[in-house]
């Protein structure tokens, strides 16, 4: 469109360029001086004209940065020494969260499943079968069964319940491992980010003090750095935070798993009369 544009004003700046040459020459009474610098406006013009169009061509767009560009500027603008440590959180929060994750997904099994087949061996009195599924099997649930039936030959119910209960909770600080620290970054990241703001603030008005004026130039600049690592340390909580709600709701899911197989396992043994109630 611009180009266009360009295009119709050179061609009007030529037609009045012409027009104006055939008004001087009709001019023929006027001095041979005036008309020859009457030609000279208009070859000026014409050329001026001519030259337009290079002036009204279409500027160089720029590229406008992406969103990786724009994280590294702000990260820079934030000062490393301070935005470092939101991010020194975030990887190591992110860290144990996959771990974690990967642990809980490969310790899931289908209980029922699982259950059924323990259900059969102990229905056959094949305790020691029973027992080499448990050991076959990953996950917090085969490792209950297995220490529940390795009590059974005690014959009574209240042992197996008893190492049923105490292996579950070995079991649980298992699957909790590493939750401490994760909770630990999404409460440090914050801190760290206002810490990094109060810094911030103290050295703004430092420099106003040194510019003896408080300026809006000198107080934007050094509030708006300090307060990026606050933004930078409340990201950082919030993306942690995220993962630290999936990886409790997956171990709650897993501790009801738990119960469920193992009140399963104690009617198993009562009604195969493998313990006494």
């Amino acid at each position: 469109m611009k180009k266009i544009t360009s295009i119709l004003m050179l061609f009007c700046l030529m037609t009045l360029s012409v027009q104006t040459v055939f008004a001087q020459e009709d001019s023929s009474s006027t001095d041979g001086e005036e008309t020859v610098d009457s030609g000279a406006v208009a070859n000026d013009t014409v050329a001026e004209a001519t030259t337009e169009p290079e002036a009204t061509t279409e500027p160089e767009e720029k590229a406008e940065p992406t969103g990786l560009q724009v994280l590294k500027n702000k990260f820079i603008e934030g000062g490393p020494g301070f935005m470092s440590l939101p991010l020194i959180c975030l990887i190591l929060g992110l860290a144990i969260a996959i771990e974690r994750i990967i642990s809980l997904f490969w310790m899931s099994i289908n209980t029922d499943k699982f259950v059924a087949q323990i259900n059969d061996e102990v229905s056959a009195g094949n305790i020691e079968g029973a027992k080499e599924i448990c050991r076959n099997t990953r996950g917090p649930v085969a490792s209950i069964f297995y220490q529940g039936l390795d009590r059974s030959d005690q014959g009574s119910i209240d042992v197996v319940e008893k190492s049923v209960v105490s292996y579950g909770s070995v079991q649980m600080g298992q699957l909790e491992k590493g939750l401490v620290w994760l909770s630990l970054f999404i409460a440090l990241a914050p801190m760290l980010g206002f810490m990094g703001t109060v810094i911030g603030m103290i050295e703004a008005f430092d420099a106003i003090k040194a510019a003896g004026d408080i300026s809006p130039s000198v107080v934007a600049d050094g509030i708006s750095v300090a307060l990026l690592t606050t933004v930078a340390g409340l990201i950082v909580a919030i993306i942690l935070q995220v993962f630290y709600n999936f990886i409790t709701s997956k171990i709650d899911g897993i501790v009801n798993r738990m119960e469920d197989a193992s009140i399963s396992l104690v009617d198993i043994l009562v009604k195969n009369k493998i313990v006494k109630a």
